[in-house]
């Protein structure tokens, strides 16, 4: 097996944390993978199991568990929905949109009315399950989508070092939701995989292990002669500045190396020379067996997403946070209000209390040097994240 990795924040057995990693990315084509892919997740930590989680901005609310959790998120959404007191404070608290890790110490006091809230002692103890480790994943601002490892009560809370573990999990789960979050409805609606891509508004292309064209969806083929080539059926970016950092990319994503595997995921940035739109390209590595054999894409070694990033809207909150250094929550307010959007208007967006926004973007100057909304907004335009 793999020799234990330096990018590992835990003593942790490398083949577990790189199991865990290709299965979330395995969902990205075939979101149906998902709860063997929470399963490998939680058995980085030996718990219980781990749920997904999402809701919308229209309130419409989802998830999805590993196997082993299966008949308590049933119990969950007959009769403990409507009284999960944990959720509704980490709502309060802004915290699935913080893109730090938390958990119950973040919520506390750990107290008798926490341990003895029916939700606790009713249905979690019930199912084996007491304390969470948890994670905002969403790549979209307009739902809110948690990542969590649950764990019983028996056991110990989870340490700094585990939400370490739980944030870099997080990060690889945010990026292949940036296609399995958009296939999970379009499979809701009982579209096949081919119908869903094609009603997608993003480029997908589906690569072979030699980086060959297996598959391009409408968006993906209307991209050919303006962002990208076909070289021999091999896929190359046609602006020479960006086509060395994507070829790197591509090399490491289909070599799918532990190392370049667990490495922090990074975007890249294109800007059509031809009509100046702005793209930021994901590579989601696919392992092999990850696709039955009856799937269409089943030879797929690597899913490539072009997203265009419009200027008439606020850039992704995820480059932002890569570029600028920022957390991921720090870069959704930075995003929104460096896009013209006040404060306040930022927090309603975001589901969080008006001050906890302005003290967020306090943190947002300082660590940025600067002082003015307007400065922050000539900041990301230098960055080519938005239009002038």
């Amino acid at each position: 097996m793999h020799s234990l990795i330096d990018l590992d924040p835990m003593p942790l057995a490398a083949d577990r944390l790189l199991a865990a990693v290709e299965a979330i990315y395995d969902t990205a084509a075939s979101p149906s993978l998902w709860p063997s892919a929470l399963g490998k997740i939680a058995g980085c930590f030996d718990d219980a199991g781990a749920i997904l989680q999402w809701r919308r901005d229209d309130g419409a609310f989802g998830a999805i568990a590993s196997e082993s959790l299966a008949p308590a998120l049933t119990d969950y959404g007959t009769r403990w929905a409507q009284h999960d007191f944990k959720a509704e404070r980490c709502i309060s608290a802004g915290l699935y949109v913080s893109g730090e890790p938390f958990t119950d110490r973040h919520i506390g006091p750990i107290d008798d009315a926490y341990l003895n809230h029916p939700f606790s002692r009713e249905f979690l103890a019930r199912h084996g399950l007491g304390w969470f480790g948890s994670i905002g994943v969403s790549p979209d601002p307009r739902i809110i989508v948690a990542l969590s490892v649950q764990r019983a009560f028996a056991r110990p809370q989870f340490s700094d070092a585990e939400l370490d573990l739980i944030a870099t999990l997080g990060r690889h789960a945010e990026k292949s939701l940036r296609l399995s979050i958009r296939l999970l409805d379009t499979e809701l609606a009982n579209l096949g995989l081919g119908d869903a891509l094609a009603r997608i508004g993003i480029g997908v292309f589906a690569l072979d292990s030699s980086a060959r064209v297996l598959f391009a969806n409408p968006v993906g083929e209307s991209l050919l002669g303006e962002v990208f080539d076909l070289v021999n059926d091999r896929l190359r970016v046609r602006m020479v500045a960006s086509r060395a950092p994507f070829e790197a990319a591509m090399t490491q994503t289909l070599r799918a190396e532990a190392r370049d595997l667990l490495a922090e995921p990074r975007p890249i940035l294109v800007e059509s020379s031809a009509t100046g739109r702005r793209f930021v390209i994901y590579l989601l590595p696919i392992t092999a067996g990850a696709l039955s054999d009856g799937h269409f894409l089943t030879r797929t070694r690597a899913i490539v997403l072009a997203i265009e990033q419009k200027s008439a809207e606020p850039p992704d909150p995820a480059i932002v946070r890569d570029i600028l250094g920022l957390t991921l929550g720090e870069a959704r307010i930075a995003s929104l209000v460096g896009s013209g959007v006040p404060p306040k208007q930022a927090a309603g967006r975001l589901g969080i209390a008006e001050d906890t926004a302005r003290n967020v973007l306090k943190r947002v100057f300082q660590k940025l040097g600067i002082s003015r909304q307007s400065e922050l907004a000539a900041l990301l335009g230098r960055l080519v994240l938005r239009g002038p």
